[in-house]
């Protein structure tokens, strides 16, 4: 329906035909097929032919009224805005270089309508309605984007819009802050710093609650060195509209050179990992596709603007997202890649851009399959020939001493070199092994390069992990790992060995003694030939042949060197020993060396490691793995060297999850390191200790593997008795140690202990109220406010704890009071007596809400109870003990927060008279009425709910000796767990890292028929424990 019906009939002075003309075409306006640019040449002709303008005036804002005071975006009125922005805009003055001034003024006067129109609305601009505000900015957002490019208007008109608009887009009203911010649009000033449109832009990307005002900001703010930053933090925006714009924008309007390096990776990291597949598909369909273009479509021109030695992961995740974007494999061999005869990128045209595109390609063309086979086989050669290449360019990276290591471009020609290297021991996991001659080959070179002495550390692990996949059996990785190692640290040498005087003194004699000989048998073969005995003759000249050989030899034998060489197994360490003393020793079978060089050990110890890493962790520690143990990794423990030791203790961890009886051997050890080392080694320590007790439980101590048998039972108690005591005493220091570290000024150390402590707690290897509150006073101190990672890791943890189990609400419910009298009690000059204990008390009530919980709870005893009713009780014990205390007033706002259950009964009725005693004891008035409207709430519940057979008590009264054992339970792990979306936030940096965190995918467990709690509670006891008794001590004392 139209509008127009409710144009009233009003008597202006003009003639009829102009009264016609004028409402003729609002009506005509409306429609949707109406030709509204010749309705507006047809009112402009009318126009343009009065005397008087000023009736037109005032009978065309008249009938613009009637749409101005519709707020609801009704097609019809927005045919009438359209039509209005046509007929103004057809007045405006369009001024070109050469026009002088007094044109200009001219120009002014030749359009009074459209100054008419720009007056009234900005009049108009500050009414009640809020359609009419609407419309205004509207207009004006309309009017200004319809002028042309060199449009001009008046300096005090410029003004007064731009001092209008600033106004409005500070409207209460959504809508109309978009329409005043696209309307300032052509008004910013984006050199100039001072500009106050910019800075609305800015202040407004930043702070409005409303995402499409943010959007409609996005899409108008023109990029700069100023609003650059605000803009590519919207690509970190909570909603997913505006992280899409903004990469929108960012492709269609910043070229690359105006961001850095840093900048670049950073957008394609987020972009590429977004959690909406919208987001990703912009970075990869117009964001990636902008930037290759500006680098005229060369991928490896952007490879290089990304800097892909430093940022090696993201690169690879780009190559992956444009080969995607790709019609057809054979489409990817066309591009980027020049490779010889032989199918490889000659040596010396290797650069750290072309073999990372090689590896990405084979890659990404083996994850095809069958479909990719036949491409695969044009990317890389054969595993013979790719051996041999691989093990030329390796050998081929120099070794740089300590000189040639403070020489910058020496060093980076060495780091690229290694990047290189990397990228080409990647690619042994695209060739094809299956032929039994190439697989050896590749394995061989494998072990040769862990070998040889000037291959750089960091290509080991790789090195390691490639020869680990091609052999499948454990023991044998164990077999040729130890022989690699036993080779690096002891090699084959040649070792000269000086040839002894009575040696030479022989020879000596024998030459001279050869050379009678001859001189004998010449003379008699001499007398032979005289005397015609032809027969002796010839026998004569063939023992002078033999004497003649004879003589020959020991003159080459004389000519030797004076030394003889000897291969010899000597430590590395050794070699660097050049004097004679040394050598003698070796071959008289002394050996004073026993330290090797700290090179040779990480490359041992990271061989080691690695090769523990690939093993099942089911397969125990066997013979080989002990003796490595007992001569590489103990020995390690102890060397000066932080890096050594540093490995070391990984080697020591990794080998305690293989193993129950090696770790209790060598916990007092990993306790010592993680006290006392230097900050890298103890968190190394801590890591270990953390695997651990999470693998194992708190009985990795005071138990032994054979269980003794019964009738042993009463002898062997007592030692059990102080087996358990040692135990408990080393699981109490184990835990105070840990919570200590919580209040180290180490920031690593103290996020590594508070990630890891979550851990155990999640999965129910500890149950602490008192370690619970601590995790909770830490994220919410202030001291931790730039740390990062701990605010993100304990953000999210608290919200899948609390979901997982009503077990954990009850740790949660426990641990309220203590955290709460903390920070009350906390002193002026303590950190916590910045933190609002209001705000943490309600985030509390709302982890223990029982409509969060993700699985209902089975147990009959619990049913009918929740943590909210157990906390109900505990605050109205504590507003008893000082009623006048200030405190008391929080706490009868949390009473009144609480979500109770609705089943009535004995505990509805033990609460009713809890709160009637409170009432009585409390003399403030404003705690009284919250507490009158909580129990007359209760009392009607009751009425409302007839009792009912207390089924649940009773259930409860017959385990009355098992309560306890309910918090020993552990909760059972479940699917996939969802953030929780409480009330409750503890500040905006807390509520993004909470919101845009990655969710810990939990792996789906099968549904087992539960025991009954009497049947469980001895085996719940072995993986979780109840630490409140071991933590009083440590808690009294914080």
């Amino acid at each position: 329906m139209y509008f127009m019906h409710h144009f009233s009939s009003r008597v202006v002075i003009m003639t009829a035909d102009n009264d016609l003309e004028i409402k003729e075409a609002f009506q005509r306006a409306q429609k949707s097929h109406s030709n509204k640019a010749k309705l507006a040449a047809s009112l402009k002709s009318r126009y343009n032919k009065l005397e008087d303008k000023t009736p037109f005036h005032e009978e065309f804002i008249h009938y613009l009224k009637y749409a101005m005071i519709i707020y609801k975006r009704e097609p019809a009125v927005e045919h009438i805005i359209d039509f209005v922005t046509k007929f103004a805009v057809s007045f405006e003055a369009t001024g070109g270089e050469g026009q002088e001034e007094e044109e200009e003024e001219e120009q002014e006067d030749d359009h009074p309508f459209l100054s008419f129109l720009f007056t009234f609305l900005l009049e108009s601009h500050n009414a009640n309605s809020h359609a009419v505000r609407f419309r205004v900015c509207q207009l004006i957002n309309k009017l200004l984007g319809s002028m042309s490019e060199n449009a001009q208007i008046d300096d005090d008109l410029f003004d007064q819009i731009h001092e209008t608009m600033l106004i409005r887009v500070t409207d209460k009203f959504p809508n109309i802050r978009i329409q005043a911010a696209l309307a300032m649009a052509r008004l910013q000033e984006p050199q100039n710093p001072d500009c106050p449109t910019m800075k609305a832009y800015m202040l407004i990307l930043e702070n409005d609650s409303n995402p499409e005002v943010r959007r409609a900001v996005l899409s108008c703010i023109a990029p700069s060195v100023i609003s650059l930053p605000k803009i590519l933090k919207r690509t970190r925006d909570v909603k997913e509209r505006v992280r899409k714009l903004a990469y929108e924008v960012l492709a269609e309007k910043v070229h690359m050179r105006a961001l850095t390096i840093a900048q670049r990776v950073s957008l394609l990291q987020q972009g590429l990992h977004d959690p909406s597949e919208v987001v990703k598909d912009v970075v990869k369909s117009k964001l990636l596709p902008a930037w290759l273009r500006l680098v005229d479509g060369k991928v490896l021109d952007l490879l290089h603007k990304l800097d892909v030695e430093n940022f090696t992961e993201i690169t690879s995740e780009v190559l992956h997202a444009l080969f995607s974007r790709v019609g057809s494999l054979e489409e990817l061999q066309q591009e980027g890649l020049s490779l010889d005869e032989r199918k490889l990128i000659p040596v010396e045209a290797l650069t750290c851009e072309n073999v990372l595109y090689w590896r990405a390609l084979c890659e990404f063309v083996k994850e095809k399959g069958d479909q990719g086979e036949e491409i695969l086989e044009q990317l890389i050669p054969e595993a013979v020939i790719f051996a041999e290449y691989l093990y030329g360019y390796l050998k081929s990276i120099p070794m740089l001493g300590q000189d040639q290591m403070a020489d910058d471009q020496q060093l980076d020609m060495v780091l690229s070199k290694e990047f290189i290297g990397k990228q080409l021991i990647l690619l042994v996991g695209c060739l094809d092994t299956a032929e039994e001659g190439g697989r050896k080959r590749v394995l061989a070179v494998l072990q040769e390069m862990l070998v040889l002495p000037n291959t750089p550390i960091s290509l080991i692990s790789l090195l390691v992990e490639r020869l680990m996949n091609m052999l499948k059996d454990d023991d044998r990785r164990i077999q040729v790992i130890a022989e690699i190692i036993s080779e690096v640290r002891e090699p084959i040498v040649h070792v000269s060995e000086p040839i002894d005087e009575n040696e030479n003194r022989r020879i000596r004699v024998k030459l001279a003694e050869g050379k009678v000989q001859i001189m004998e048998a010449k003379q008699a073969l001499e007398d032979a030939i005289s005397a015609q005995d032809f027969g002796r003759a010839a026998e004569l000249k063939d023992r002078i042949s033999e004497l003649e050989g004879a003589q020959a030899q020991l003159v080459a034998e004389a000519a030797q060197p004076s030394n003889r060489e000897k291969e010899v197994r000597v430590e590395k360490s050794s070699l660097s020993d050049s004097t004679s003393t040394w050598a003698q020793s070796v071959l008289n079978g002394e050996n004073s060396f026993t330290e090797s060089d700290p090179e040779t050990l990480l490359k041992c110890l990271t061989m080691f490691v690695e090769v523990m890493k690939q093993m099942n962790i089911k397969k125990s520690i066997s013979p080989a793995i002990n003796a490595l143990i007992e001569s590489l990794v103990l020995p390690s423990i102890a060397n000066p060297n932080t890096a050594v030791r540093n490995v070391a203790v990984t080697c020591l961890g990794t080998c305690a999850l293989h193993s129950k009886d090696f770790a209790n051997r060598h916990l007092v050890l990993l306790l010592q390191i993680s006290q006392l080392d230097e900050p890298k080694v103890r968190i190394n320590a801590v890591r270990a200790l953390i695997d651990q007790l999470l693998l194992n439980g708190l009985d990795i101590v005071g138990q032994s593997t054979k269980a003794p048998d019964d009738s042993d039972a009463d002898a062997a108690s007592p030692a059990g008795e102080v087996e358990s005591e040692d135990g408990q005493s080393t699981v109490q220091s184990i835990l105070t140690m840990l919570a200590d570290f919580l209040d180290s000024e180490d920031t690593e150390l103290r996020t590594e202990v508070a990630e890891g402590l979550a851990k155990l707690m999640y999965c129910g290897r500890i149950s602490s109220p008192k370690l619970l509150s601590r995790l909770l006073l830490l994220w919410y101190n202030p001291v931790t406010e730039d740390d990062t990672k701990l605010r993100h890791c304990l953000g999210v943890f608290l919200q899948l704890y609390a979901r997982e189990s009503r077990a954990h609400q009850d740790r949660i419910e426990e641990s309220f009071l203590p955290t709460i009298r903390t920070l009350i009690q906390a002193p002026a000059t303590s950190p916590l007596a910045e933190v609002d204990s209001a705000n943490v008390a309600e985030l509390l009530i709302e982890l223990t809400r029982p409509s969060i919980l993700n699985r209902p709870v089975k147990d009959a005893a619990l049913q009918g109870l929740s943590a909210h009713d157990s906390l109900a009780v505990r605050l109205c014990d504590e507003i008893l003990r000082d009623p006048k205390a200030p405190e008391v007033r929080l706490y009868t706002k949390c009473l009144s927060c609480l979500e109770l259950s609705a089943e009535d009964g004995p505990h509805r009725s033990d609460l009713l008279l809890l709160l009637k005693e409170v009432q009585e004891e409390v003399k403030n008035k404003v705690c009284l009425r919250v507490l009158e409207k909580m129990t007359s709430r209760l009392k009607c519940e009751s009425k409302k709910n007839p009792t009912l057979p207390d089924t649940t008590l009773q259930a409860l009264d017959e385990n009355t000796g098992d309560v306890d054992d309910l918090n020993t339970k552990r909760p059972r792990r479940g699917g996939r767990t969802k953030p929780a979306a409480g009330k409750a936030r503890k500040g905006s940096k807390a509520r993004e890292s909470s919101e845009e965190s990655d969710e810990e995918n939990i792996p789906d467990t099968p549904v087992v028929q539960r025991p009954s709690r009497r049947g469980k509670a001895a085996p719940a006891d072995k993986t979780k424990q109840d630490l409140s008794t071991l933590l009083d001590q440590e808690a009294n004392g914080s």
